[in-house]
């Protein structure tokens, strides 16, 4: 009899230490991806908020980058991985813009805000419109007559048909009555690059991205898309401002996992998130340095934000229509 009750103890004792086992969350490193190349809008808040997520979680978080399809490769690989919490997505409006522009082209959507569980959003910026500092355009005014008078002549970069950076863009060039020509990069970081190499005219960024490239002198902004100005740039103008009120956009950044990631893991990813950006750990101090301040939003208010973000990105496609 001691002997089955000791057995039965030690079966109890197994049990419990695997079920602890598999309760304790994360117990190995968490990837996280960023569908873009290194130095995007995407890239630079990931890696500050892997940079805080260890801090909080004993294992690493790491940030991976995987380009292409203007989001669309690392974005899909996400929505394929295991659905455990160990491989998150960091990502921009692509995540409601792409399958729309799919659907506008009567194409099945490889993936769909379905694909995934929101956990928090981390950044909502406007974006700037740049150019190079030795531009001939001073002002946004300047660039609209520029462009007015010679259609389909200034190039523009972004990081592929329907991106984050795309549609700003075409939104700015629709309501200004400018025709541009757009020449797509594998993401927003080779497009800024391109920009100060001389090789095309204009990109759009988050502010996070190109702050310290204006402050150099690199490049220069010339309007952003919000409805009020950027704090970090008080001279730029809004489009908004200069009475092109159907070009605000913004460019937020925010983590997700899986569709049918474990209701639990779910939760503790949530609240470790929500520990790691509102801790005094630099986080927000990091962002504000790059010209971004935080705007971090649990779950329930970044579904929200979502829901309004998705139909006003519907109609502006459906506005838009086709672009090559």
């Amino acid at each position: 009899m001691k002997i089955f009750k000791w057995i039965l103890g030690c079966l109890g004792s197994l049990v419990c230490a695997a079920v602890l086992a598999q309760a304790a969350f994360p117990n190995r490193p968490v990837n996280i991806v960023v569908p873009f190349p290194p130095g995007g809008a995407a890239d630079q808040p990931a890696r500050l908020f892997s940079q805080a997520m260890n801090n909080v979680w004993k294992h690493p978080a790491v940030v991976n980058t995987r380009p292409g399809a203007g989001g669309a490769i690392g974005t899909v690989a996400v929505a394929n991985a295991a659905a455990d919490g160990y491989t998150l997505l960091v990502t921009n409006p692509s995540l409601l813009i792409l399958p729309d522009a799919d659907r506008l082209f009567g194409r099945t959507p490889t993936f769909d805000r379905s694909s995934f569980v929101a956990l928090g959003l981390l950044v909502a910026d406007p974006v700037v419109l740049v150019v190079k500092s030795d531009a001939p355009w001073k002002t946004y005014q300047e660039f609209i007559a520029d462009a007015q008078a010679n259609p389909d002549k200034i190039t523009y970069g972004s990081s592929g048909a329907y991106s984050a950076s795309h549609l700003p863009i075409e939104m700015l060039a629709n309501a200004a009555g400018m025709k541009l020509r757009h020449i797509s990069y594998a993401g927003g970081g080779p497009a800024i690059q391109a920009v100060l190499g001389g090789h095309i005219g204009v990109t759009a960024s988050s502010p996070s991205a190109v702050s310290a490239l204006i402050k150099s002198g690199a490049l220069r902004p010339l309007v952003s898309t919000g409805a009020k100005r950027i704090a970090s740039l008080p001279d730029v103008p809004t489009a908004v401002e200069l009475g092109y009120k159907d070009a605000e956009f913004y460019i937020w950044i925010g983590l997700f996992a899986p569709a049918n990631t474990p209701a639990a893991v779910v939760q503790t990813l949530r609240a470790d998130i929500q520990k790691a950006v509102t801790m005094d750990n630099g986080f927000v101090q990091s962002m504000t340095k790059l010209g971004a301040v935080p705007d971090y939003r649990p779950a329930a208010a970044f579904d929200e934000f979502l829901n309004k973000d998705a139909e006003r990105i519907k109609a502006t496609l459906l506005r838009i229509g086709k672009v090559d």
